[in-house]
């Protein structure tokens, strides 16, 4: 966590976006929108923008997207010089990384402007260009489940995961399609100045806060035994009783079908079972808690169903890698105390 506490500064923390001829408009837009929504909760500057964004393209100028309109692009690839996050979006032109084009002079010397420590991140099939610049080589990454194939041919070298919705390697990080981009930011938002921020730029944007990385990327809709039939219910009433024991029979009861039936089908709607499922909602509960609260740890640990501090801590390491006193001490300054 010591990193992401480094990147909390007075100033905002500069995202450089590097797009290219075909670029997404959605996936340009959303990281705008998102990290553009980030305001700072409390203190001095509080309603002061966290994050200062910027579009750049080898060359600036008119850029043409994948619909059917332009873009102006304001600045070229100096900005990335002091960028402290550099995030790629994919694009659909014919001849760039994605549809087995090579990296190409401009792009290669955009990216070796990228300095070391610098965050760098990549939505959708912004995972090639990447990749053709070696900056995946030795980690396990992500991209759009329909382009696996494709890059597992070209870059059979690197370990490639198709089944989640983003990667996080500390220093790079890789997500899934279009919409995968915002848990994607949401994420490095949630890494960076708490879970009190992340939720408030996803009510800002009215998004879901909250998608753990390893949820599948791809789930088939499920084929309901009869009309109007849905976990959702289920799930909202769990949500409202995360303090005490919440068992797979009884979320199966509420919704009224068999334990097996609701297991299948919790699944097929939320790409993860019910015990993990739970198990992210108590830590996104106990973050929040952590950050707003000075609840002791044992009480935090009461208040969201994990029912002793041991069992908090050792979720939560294996979740955020931390324990809850230094997530605490991270986002609401101090000293840890666990």
């Amino acid at each position: 966590m010591s990193s992401e506490a480094e990147l909390r500064r007075d100033r905002p923390h500069r995202v450089a976006v590097l797009v290219r001829p075909g670029v997404m408009p959605l996936e340009l837009g959303l990281v705008h929108q998102l990290f553009g929504s980030a305001r700072r909760q409390s203190g001095p500057g509080v309603g002061s923008p966290l994050y200062d964004v910027v579009t750049c393209a080898t060359e600036p100028g008119r850029l043409p997207t994948d619909a059917d309109f332009p873009i102006h692009v304001p600045h070229g690839p100096e900005v990335i010089d002091d960028a402290e996050t550099v995030l790629v979006p994919a694009s659909g032109e014919p001849g760039q990384p994605e549809t087995g084009g090579p990296l190409g002079p401009a792009l290669a010397a955009a990216l070796a402007r990228v300095r070391p420590g610098t965050r760098i991140a990549s939505i959708c099939t912004g995972a090639f260009v990447l990749a053709a610049a070696g900056l995946l080589d030795g980690r396990r990454i992500t991209t759009h489940w329909r382009s696996a194939d494709a890059f597992r041919l070209r870059f059979p070298h690197i370990a490639l995961d198709p089944d989640v919705l983003f990667t996080d390697g500390g220093d790079v990080l890789t997500s899934a399609g279009e919409a995968a981009g915002i848990d994607l930011c949401l994420h490095l938002i949630r890494r960076d100045h708490g879970a009190a921020v992340a939720a408030d730029v996803a009510r800002r944007t009215v998004v879901p806060p909250y998608r753990e990385g390893g949820q599948a990327q791809y789930v088939p809709q499920p084929v309901p035994d009869a009309a109007g039939t849905s976990t959702a219910p289920a799930r909202a009433w769990a949500l409202e009783r995360l303090d005490r024991p919440v068992s797979l029979s009884q979320l199966a009861e509420h919704a009224s079908m068999s334990v097996r039936t609701f297991t299948r089908r919790f699944r097929a709607e939320t790409g993860c079972s019910p015990g993990r499922w739970l198990t992210q909602q108590r830590v996104e509960r106990a973050r929040v808690l952590l950050e707003e609260t000075d609840r002791p740890v044992d009480t935090v640990a009461g208040d969201v169903g994990f029912g002793t501090s041991a069992s908090l801590r050792a979720h939560f390491r294996d979740v955020l890698g931390v324990s809850p006193g230094v997530y605490r001490a991270t986002f609401r300054g101090g000293m840890p105390h666990d």
